[in-house]
């Protein structure tokens, strides 16, 4: 098929119109789209005259490298050598690079091809062609002293590797680099965080008189109470501190009275690091706050000014607020450390303290500050002084010519057809990959392009990644309007929270997961969804978004009447669960609910209301809702007695 130079310009000057008006979708007409996905399915007869003739309809067509890199990957022969490297160098990096340079080398190592090999070699997380891409070093020539020595990184993990690096790992350990400080490192690793079946071997490999070590750290990685009893520690050498460590680090978390009087014994007979000493007081601290532990205090306290995190802080100053004692919260709030006394949240109550000790003046005057800031706190200051919210909305002005510019990259255009063509994960990839290429001011540019193509996510994610937070309309879309109005209304719920809850468990992505299992939108978990309604729901209708809103705003409801109205719980227990929120209710006494969000046990729970309440006050401004979220907040106690 011969295309005209004219009629090339012309395809162009429309493509890319297309993109910057950023109303396509795949259900819409586009001939190249269905002709594309037409070849797609021809691709098992690449040499049929149907696919050639639909082939070369898509010479100028985004995604017609994904057909080249799977004929190559089908067709796959020393043969193709030159054309395997041109695809290669073109795509260099690219989403379209991996898949194929991967099955290459694999190919190239079946046929013994080590110097085709190392020629198309690029460094790669993956172990086994890493492995082999050394091995191959070594037999066409490189000095052994030259390449073993970075294959103790690749021993160094603390879970078994792959088997095809059992020859490289052969050669290595000939060599003289599985030194007895290696196995032992390895051996740490495995136990803290890694593969504890991989100890037993790892046992094997230490000196004789040391092997009881490998035993040692396997039963206190099954069971941590088993520190308990010194005389199990026969040396109390520096190695065996090191385990004791270890399990005092977990123990904490399981039976904190054991730990601290195991810890007590230990000091007394082991000579610990100053190091080692700081581990254990920061663990114990950390632990202790998240229990509300009667030693919480005094272990915080223990920590010294450099290892005090963010965390840390919230925990110790959580229980002074929580008690109510706003003088002391005053003294301690005015001797942190500046990295922390200058955050929002200590801002808000220092004014809040200052407030409650009659310094009326001055509390007011900080939160005027505040109340300029869109942020949960500020939002608290601007309803406590009882004036209106400030969104501090500053849209991001762009031309034309900027989206026609940034738009002109092959890899923008692949992911916006991929996502038109609703292949998610492969539009992200090439999102990622193209934003690379861009400075800041373009990553703006193609944040306002995806909000535009309805892809909400990469516009929220992308104005994160540069730092540009005041563009209220990209930030907090009225993503799904329809439906969510639609279901929100149908459950009698305001559609404000239903955004708020959306925009903060998904950011807008239909197929998001998470490592629990909760899927879409509103990120429901299967379990949840199965209760909704009365029997099990495919992952499909999980991932479909009207049907994840549908049930998301149907729980919303069913929690806000389990919390007999109370949409701050509400919120709680969505993202906790009721039942957790119920015990915590059970064993609190009735307090502001701003001190009972700041004292949430959960510091992911804590957050999660934090930025629902936010996210729902910026929805209702934006819609015109008069009223106020945090208005309720500030008059409200929980729980309600």
């Amino acid at each position: 098929m011969r295309i005209t130079a004219t009629a090339l310009v012309v395809f162009i000057i429309f493509f890319n119109i297309s993109f910057v008006v950023g109303k396509l979708s795949a259900a819409e007409h586009n001939p190249s789209r269905k002709t594309f996905l037409q070849a797609e399915k021809q691709l098992w007869q690449t040499n049929s005259p149907r696919f050639k003739e639909l082939y070369n309809q898509l010479h100028y067509y985004p995604l017609q490298p994904y057909l080249d890199q799977q004929i190559l990957i089908d067709q796959m022969s020393l043969a193709k050598v030159s054309e395997i490297d041109s695809f290669l160098k073109k795509f260099r990096a690219s989403p379209l690079d991996w898949r194929l340079r991967k099955k290459w080398l694999n190919y190239l190592v079946k046929k013994n091809m080590k110097r085709l090999f190392l020629e198309f070699y690029k460094p790669t997380s993956n172990v086994p062609l890493t492995c082999m891409y050394y091995r191959y070093q070594i037999e066409t020539g490189v000095p052994k002293s030259v390449v073993l020595p970075q294959v103790t990184k690749l021993w160094l993990v603390g879970k078994s590797q792959d088997k095809k690096c059992d020859p490289l790992f052969k050669q290595w350990q000939e060599s003289g680099y599985q030194t007895d400080k290696v196995v032992w490192q390895r051996i740490k690793l495995a136990a803290d965080g890694g593969k504890h079946t991989l100890i037993p071997y790892l046992t094997k490999l230490l000196p004789e008189n040391e092997r009881y070590l490998g035993s040692l750290w396997k039963k206190v990685r099954r069971d941590p109470s088993y520190i308990h009893r010194l005389n199990r520690f026969p040396e109390k050498s520096a190695k065996e501190a090191e385990i004791m460590v270890y399990g005092l680090k977990r123990l904490i978390w399981r039976n904190q009275k054991l730990a601290l009087t195991t810890y007590e014994k230990s000091l007394k007979v082991f000579t610990f690091s100053e190091e080692q000493k700081r581990k254990v007081t920061n663990k114990f601290a950390v632990a202790l706050a998240s229990k509300n532990h009667k030693e919480a205090t005094h272990w915080l306290d223990k920590v010294d000014a450099k290892s005090l995190t963010k965390e840390m802080v919230e925990f110790r100053l959580s229980q002074i607020i929580k008690q109510q004692d706003w003088q002391r919260l005053i003294t301690e709030l005015v001797s942190l450390p500046e990295r922390y006394r200058n955050a929002l949240q200590w801002k808000y109550w220092y004014a809040r303290a200052l407030i409650e000790t009659d310094e009326n003046v001055r509390g007011k005057d900080l939160l005027k500050l505040l109340a300029n800031e869109r942020h949960y706190y500020g939002f608290l200051a601007a309803s406590t002084l009882k004036i209106p919210v400030n969104l501090q909305d500053k849209p991001i002005e762009i031309t034309e010519l900027e989206k026609e510019t940034v738009l002109k990259h092959p890899a923008a255009k692949r992911a916006f057809e991929l996502f038109y063509l609703n292949r998610a994960n492969q539009a992200r990839r090439e999102w990622n990959f193209w934003l690379e290429s861009l400075n800041n001011r373009q990553k703006l540019v193609a944040s306002k392009l995806a909000n535009e193509a309805g892809w909400y996510d990469r516009a929220i994610f992308t104005l994160s990644r540069v730092g540009y937070l005041d563009d209220v309309d990209l930030r907090f879309p009225q993503a799904f309007e329809e439906k969510i109005n639609q279901h929100a209304n149908i459950q009698k719920i305001n559609p404000a929270w239903a955004f708020a809850i959306t925009r903060r468990e998904s950011s807008f992505m239909p197929d998001a997961h998470s490592a629990v299992g909760a899927k879409g939108l509103m990120q429901l978990m299967p379990r949840t969804a199965k209760q909704l309604e009365n029997k099990k729901v495919k992952k499909a209708n999980l991932l479909d978004s009207s049907s994840n809103i549908k049930l998301g705003t149907k729980y919303l409801k069913q929690l806000l009447d389990m919390s007999k109205g109370n949409q701050v719980i509400a919120t709680a227990s969505y993202n906790a669960g009721p039942y957790r929120v119920k015990a915590w209710l059970k064993n609190s006494s009735s307090l502001p609910a701003d001190i009972w969000i700041e004292t949430i046990p959960y510091k992911e729970t804590r957050e999660y209301v934090k930025s629902v309440l936010a996210y729902q006050q910026i929805y209702q401004t934006r819609v015109g809702q008069l009223s106020s979220v945090f208005d309720q907040v500030i008059n409200m106690r929980i729980p309600d007695k």
